[in-house]
């Protein structure tokens, strides 16, 4: 039988690359395509112009379908109608679903943390949904257990659930499946792949991290308020402990202390106290490598059957 997510998404391998602002290249994104997955371009508050070049490289790098993230918050509707026609799905997050952001003739997912809210988005005409549990790194919408949210969403609404939240090995992606998922969606193990753009203290951070490493809070909400985040137990003591503000500069932009904007290979100041995202399955990071390596230990080679 074919896997309902890779049917309608047209991949290989029922994968997502979580959409990552800031540390998320266009190598990531098509390397994630090209082993068969669905890779993911962040948007986050990039101006149209970077996010065109951005497409551009992608296109450059993979004939594959890949995606592209929105937070809606921050939504730049620019921006989406410059991806919209270039990308085989867009998704959103952060915000209840509506209808008025779902584009005909667009596969459209959105990133959920309740049953309700997975209602909503496919009564708003999303195609599929990601549902989110506490688990997961970055900003959290779900407050119940991964093993709790997805066979209630996978019940509750007739499209592809793809399930997210600290998966980061084989075993973690087959219990997905045995809960009802129909695809899995990774950050964390991807922040250490090659192509990603994270400081090498980030790196390193996760790479050190214990499971029970990652933690849930809502101590980095300067630019975004309300919206608890899960990062590295190491980066909270870091950010509680008095130091500067700014804690550091990407390029000329001054990091306030608290931000949410987590440090790429070239950012600069107190890198251990800025917001080093990681769900509970940074345990599973052990070792840098590329992406491709990544995905295939994780759903293997058997391709889009159900397992």
């Amino acid at each position: 039988m074919v896997n309902r997510f890779c049917d309608l998404i047209g991949c290989a391998r029922p994968l997502q690359q979580a959409a990552m602002s800031r540390v998320t290249t266009p190598s990531l994104v098509a390397a994630v395509s090209n082993a068969g997955g669905l890779g993911m371009l962040a948007v986050g508050r990039a101006p149209p112009d970077r996010v065109v070049g951005q497409l551009d490289h992608i296109d450059a790098l993979t004939s594959a379908p890949f995606g592209a993230g929105f937070i809606v918050r921050f939504l730049d509707r620019a921006a989406l109608e410059v991806v919209l026609p270039r990308v085989r799905c867009v998704e959103f997050f952060y915000d209840w679903p509506d209808p008025a952001l779902v584009p005909p003739g667009v596969i459209t997912g959105w990133q959920v943390g309740t049953v309700d809210e997975a209602r909503a988005a496919v009564d708003a005409g999303c195609r599929y949904v990601v549902a989110q549990g506490v688990e997961a790194g970055g900003h959290v919408r779900a407050t119940v257990p991964l093993a709790e949210l997805v066979p209630a969403v996978r019940a509750a609404v007739d499209v592809p659930v793809v399930a997210a939240g600290g998966l980061g090995t084989a075993g973690d992606v087959r219990a997905a499946w045995a809960l009802g998922a129909d695809a899995v969606r990774i950050g964390t193990r991807l922040l250490a792949a090659d192509e990603a753009d994270i400081h090498p203290v980030y790196l390193r951070s996760l790479i050190e991290a214990k499971p029970d490493d990652a933690e849930y809070t809502d101590l980095f909400a300067v630019g975004w308020p309300d919206a608890p985040q899960r990062v590295l137990a190491s980066a909270v003591r870091a950010a509680r402990a008095d130091g500067p503000d700014p804690v550091g500069h990407s390029g000329d932009t001054p990091l306030p202390r608290r931000g949410t904007t987590p440090p790429s290979s070239t950012t600069t100041g107190q890198i251990e106290a800025m917001a080093l995202y990681a769900g509970r399955s940074v345990g599973a990071v052990r070792v840098r490598q590329p992406a491709a390596a990544i995905v295939a230990e994780l759903v293997g080679a058997e391709g889009c059957t159900e397992p």
